[in-house]
């Protein structure tokens, strides 16, 4: 396997990692275009347009608008028909995950002014959330649990998850997770039709606040563009991992904890960063060695060649600096002592510490969200968390003494910015 090898002290390795690191999803026009047709659609006709979709694409022949939506006896029996250790797991990761995202939770605060003038903000839960969750080939049940549980915990009073399910075909353990997890109501509907019903709202299907969830290229386009008609999460590119070693960690464990995010798709970004020459090519053995044993080793192998590295750095500190130039989605940092080496590193949307810290186990049941930044959004964004299905309102109440301070304050810059009316609005109360 021809993984690209780059070193820090090369003349041009500047132009290498940006050069490596580029990527720009390409627009479709085609897509574009069909997606805005759809959206278009299904905002106009409603349920008539999303059951001619479902028809179309899925290959699924409702009779009417209201077999698009399952009864929660199904998803109760989808949970009970578990085997005993799968249903385990699930319970198991559920529960990490509340007991984490419960710790997110923001609470409304106040203080009152010597005036007597009162100022806070109040916390409160979104409505209503949708949540997108693939189905088909590309089935997880952990991206229910991951969506859901944060919007249960911050108290969004009704969840609602939309399925594709092509030819009729149900995965028995995304809707077990979808029971597990508290979902209100589930449609056996996908792709931009989905993602509008639930943005424009439908006779059937109820417009929400919030999409969250993840989704093919039509998905995330249909989100970018009903963004402002309702919140959405954020528009992922690749998975990403980035791995930091002082290669004293086994390889193979490194070597297939770059498989992990490669076996995504051929767009999957893969990079180690370590000062050991001699151990990157240990790890490059590893790979060819563990490579044949992969089921999906030609996805890996394309996402390796194409976007991954293998970097021989300086030192640590090197490292953690193209780390936080690269801020990738997930970091590894296969140390022996992570925590001396956390304070160096700014820019990652979850940190996997220590060389027992497999980020495989972030993806399930470690407790975080495996809802991460990419692309380098980490720089200025953050995991999926309870937070994004809260929203926050100043409170302002001005007592009669403090109406005499800040009407004089408000009323020079008002008149200062040639706006009258809202100078005498503040004077007016001045007495």
């Amino acid at each position: 396997m021809k993984i690209k090898r780059l070193s820090s002290r090369a003349a041009d390795f500047d132009a290498a990692l940006t050069q490596l690191l580029a990527f720009e999803a390409t627009a479709d026009e085609k897509l574009e275009a069909t997606v805005a047709s759809i959206l278009a659609d299904v905002r106009q006709r409603g349920d008539e347009a999303v059951l001619e979709y479902t028809r179309k694409f899925d290959r699924l022949p409702l009779a009417n608008a209201a077999a698009m939506e399952l009864p929660r006896e199904e998803l109760r029996a989808a949970f009970d028909s578990l085997p005993a250790a799968q249903r385990s797991a699930l319970e198991q990761a559920a529960q990490r995950v509340t007991d984490y995202h419960q710790k997110q939770v923001q609470t409304s605060w106040s203080y009152t002014d010597a005036d007597g003038t009162m100022l806070g903000q109040q916390v409160t839960p979104l409505d209503r959330v949708g949540l997108y969750v693939p189905g088909g080939k590309a089935a997880y049940p952990s991206s229910v649990l991951m969506n859901a549980l944060p919007a249960k915990v911050a108290g969004v009073d009704e969840l609602i998850m939309v399925v594709p399910t092509p030819d009729g075909v149900k995965n028995q353990l995304v809707l077990a997770a979808a029971h597990l997890s508290g979902v209100d109501r589930v449609f056996t509907i996908g792709g931009a039709q989905a993602v509008a019903a639930m943005a424009y709202g439908t006779a059937s299907i109820p417009r929400v606040d919030k999409i969250v969830g993840p989704g093919n290229a039509y998905v995330a386009s249909a989100k970018r563009r009903v963004f402002g008609a309702c919140g959405i999460d954020m528009i992922a590119g690749p998975s990403e991992i980035l791995v930091i070693c002082d290669g004293k960690t086994n390889p193979d464990w490194i070597a297939m904890d770059l498989f992990s995010q490669a076996e995504h798709d051929e767009l999957a970004q893969a990079i180690l960063l370590s000062p050991d020459a001699e151990f990157i090519e240990r790890v490059a053995q590893s790979a060819d060695h563990l490579l044949d044993q992969m089921p999906r080793k030609e996805i890996i192998r394309t996402a390796l060649e194409n976007r991954g590295a293998l970097i021989h750095v300086a030192d640590m500190e090197e490292a953690c600096a193209i780390a936080n130039r690269i801020a990738p989605e997930h970091l590894e940092l296969s140390v022996e002592d992570p925590q001396a080496w956390l304070p160096k590193l700014k820019h990652a949307g979850a940190i996997f510490m220590g060389r027992y810290t497999s980020e495989s186990l972030g993806d399930y049941c470690a407790g975080p969200n495996h809802v991460l930044p990419t692309s380098g959004t980490a720089r200025f964004s953050s995991p999926l968390g309870v937070y994004d299905f809260q929203k926050r309102s100043s409170l302002i109440q001005v007592s009669p003494q403090g109406a005499q301070k800040l009407g004089a304050i408000a009323s020079e810059l008002a008149f200062g910015e040639g706006l009258q009316a809202h100078a005498q609005s503040a004077l007016f109360r001045k007495g």
